[in-house]
């Protein structure tokens, strides 16, 4: 996921005032598990929060996964230059205070989750459509993003938000979202993300639909979300992996594996697939993959925000019409959707639940690529033992 800054006019900041998502100037009471730079040292910093407007829910935040956009942002891959950062977007926690114009949505005590954004217009033909992820005037997102004004809390318009790597948050009722009753919160918070990320293109193009075959590219934590995902929809999946060490892995989700390493085992797949989620956020050779897509029909979907331009084959998509898209994370309700998809059908990641002092390490194991496809998750409250 590539976090959207609005478009405003920059503003050079004491560095120690520390915003989040409407933060109070100099404010005291909540605390962050912050980067102070590019590197991945974490360490707590104390911030303000205000009391929600008429629109916004306030969320004592009890857990938050943790994301590769987390490491991408941190060491400026994508363009950060904000510090310090509080990463995180996959947030779930209890409400604490709730204003007048979202009492009728929720109350004190109810069980929520955010994901990757906090704010967009709410007025363009977009975000009537449900598709506030490309709001015209740039959704907000929950960290490295910059709040904009007219929206509320103006006092700190064109300031950095911060994510979920604290202790608590204020968000607009609108990016918050209600945890089905059953479901655990340290599973809520990483499906708005990953979960979110991988239903996105597979209900626009598998759900409902007979005699699916998705491939899944990369087996981490994004693409075993997409492969419990697509089964649930009723598909045959097949993952494509650089090599045949997670066959294991894959059978016991009921999923095929072939290594793209072995030409001949792809090639037999010509022509055979019918959508193709592509997770991996490092450039790589998608031409392989396009020849197994079906004819007309056949969607190649990009979800990795790789920085480098991909070659396309351009004859291969010609004699086959396949397609090939971005996507990138969900609407509001479309999340709200998936939440009730996940819980009914008993989907959720796998995870290991950290503390706050384990989080650089897990930052660093993320970065090596030495995490595996579970999802770390962080218990907030542990942040008070820094």
């Amino acid at each position: 996921f590539v976090h959207t800054q609005v478009s405003l006019p920059p503003h050079h900041l004491p560095t120690h005032i520390f915003y989040n998502m409407a933060s109070v100037v100099g404010g005291k009471g909540s605390f962050m598990l912050a980067a102070p730079d590019k590197e991945y040292k974490m360490a707590k910093f104390e911030i303000g929060r205000p009391a929600p407007g008429p629109e916004d829910v306030a969320i004592d935040i009890v857990y938050c996964g943790m994301c590769h956009s987390d490491l991408h942002t941190i060491n400026g891959d994508w363009g950060n230059d904000k510090y310090p950062l509080a990463p995180g977007h996959e947030v779930a926690g209890v409400v604490r205070a709730v204003g007048e114009k979202a009492a009728s949505k929720f109350k004190v005590g109810d069980h929520v989750s955010v994901g990757c954004m906090v704010l967009s217009c709410m007025a363009c033909g977009m975000c009537d459509q449900g598709f506030e992820q490309h709001c015209a005037k740039g959704m907000c997102g929950t960290y490295g993003a910059t709040f904009p004004e007219g929206m509320g809390h103006d006092d700190c318009h064109g300031t950095p938000t911060q994510g979920g790597y604290s202790t608590d948050i204020t968000v607009h009722q609108r990016f918050a979202f209600k945890v089905p009753e059953g479901m655990p919160l340290e599973v809520a918070g990483p499906l708005c993300c990953a979960g979110i990320t991988t239903y996105s293109p597979l209900s626009r193009h598998v759900k409902g639909k007979k005699d699916q075959h998705v491939g899944v590219v990369g087996f981490g934590g994004l693409g075993m979300m997409a492969v419990k995902i697509a089964k649930a929809m009723g598909a045959k999946v097949t993952i494509f992996s650089r090599s045949n060490a997670k066959k294991g892995e894959a059978a016991a989700l009921g999923a095929e594996l072939v290594a793209t390493s072995e030409p001949e085992a792809v090639g037999a797949l010509a022509r055979s697939v019918d959508t193709i989620i592509d997770t991996v956020s490092d450039f790589h050779d998608i031409g392989l993959l396009i020849s197994t897509l079906k004819p007309v029909t056949g969607t190649l979907v990009l979800l990795g925000g790789v920085p480098k331009p991909y070659e396309l084959p351009a004859f291969s998509l010609l004699f086959s019409g396949a397609r090939v898209e971005g996507s990138l994370i969900g609407g509001c309700d479309l999340t709200q959707e998936m939440l009730e998809f996940c819980h009914a059908n008993k989907v959720a990641p796998d995870l290991e639940i950290i503390s706050a002092k384990e989080a650089e390490a897990a930052l660093h194991k993320l970065h090596e690529g030495a995490g595996g496809a579970k999802r770390f998750v962080i218990k907030m409250d542990t942040l008070k033992e820094m």
